[in-house]
């Protein structure tokens, strides 16, 4: 037979689980206090991501100011125009990892000045180029300052390629450069084992660019350089994979098709003003050399 608790007993009982009710509260609403409130470290790593843009670097358009090249300076105006834009991409990476160093004339003296220097040379050999055959073009000097943009939107044209909010979006890849840095503008010049894509030279092929279509020519023979890379390192990321006729179908055979529409665009882009070239589709298919 159960004893009724005293008064006492259960006005004990009673506040006892009035404490623990009001404890518990507190806890939930500590917990969601805490759960609210913003990540400070956070908020910190943000103004370090924002602190550290040091914008891009924009450069006066050369591709566009040039007069109508002679087919015999063709392939070197375009090797020194893809330069032009390879120095952007560099002096754009260099602003990059220097952010915070040196001083207020620090951009200017170490990125900027040796910038106009390298475009000033480049520059002068497009000229010269152009003036074995033709008149040579004069005042291209004033196109060789560069300027900073802070606000990071610059637009890169200093060979008359797409423009972006870094050079480095339409610079060519290394090996592409470098290969037309040697003179071989349409051929592939990797050392793998697995050998390498060789296509055509174009720009060697080409009659006298009116100055109107030469920075559209200039952008889709840069274009031509990308696409030969990109089936170059395919091939190497692809070794061992499909059947024998793998490279043929799924990288040359794409590639030649690529090349025909940028070789039409081009041919198009020169019948605006003259006499459109003809032929030129024969250059569109590429071998694998070993």
């Amino acid at each position: 037979m159960s004893r009724a608790l005293p008064k006492y007993n259960k006005r004990r009982v009673a506040l006892i689980g009035g404490a623990a009710a009001v404890a518990l509260s507190g806890a939930v609403i500590a917990g969601s206090a805490l759960a609210g409130t913003p990540d400070k470290s956070s908020d910190t790593s943000n103004a370090r991501t924002f602190a550290a843009s040091p914008g891009t670097i924009t450069c006066p358009d050369v591709a566009s100011k040039l007069p109508a090249i002679p087919a015999t300076a063709q392939a070197e105006v375009t090797r020194n125009l893809t330069l032009l834009q390879t120095q952007i991409a560099e002096a754009n990476k260099r602003l990059v990892d220097t952010v915070g160093q040196g001083g207020p004339n620090f951009v200017n003296n170490a990125i900027l000045g040796p910038l106009k220097d390298k475009r000033v040379a480049t520059i002068n050999r497009i000229a010269t180029a152009i003036g074995r055959t033709a008149a040579k073009p004069t005042g291209l000097d004033s196109l060789a300052p560069c300027t900073l943009n802070a606000s990071g939107t610059g637009t890169n044209t200093g060979s008359g390629t797409a423009t972006g909010s870094t050079a480095a979006s339409a610079a060519p890849s290394t090996a592409a450069t470098q290969q037309q840095s040697a003179g071989n503008t349409g051929t592939s010049t990797g050392n793998s084992a697995v050998g390498t894509i060789t296509c055509p030279d174009v720009a060697s092929k080409l009659p006298a660019i009116p100055a109107t279509a030469q920075a559209e020519v200039s952008r889709n023979l840069t274009l031509l350089q990308t696409q030969i890379q990109e089936a170059d390192n395919r091939l190497q990321s692809t070794v061992g994979q499909g059947g024998p006729n793998f490279v043929q179908n799924a990288i040359l055979g794409p590639l030649a098709d690529k090349r025909k529409s940028t070789i039409d665009r081009i041919a198009i882009s020169i019948g605006r003003t003259a006499a459109k070239p003809t032929g030129l589709d024969s250059l569109a298919a590429c071998t694998l050399t070993k």
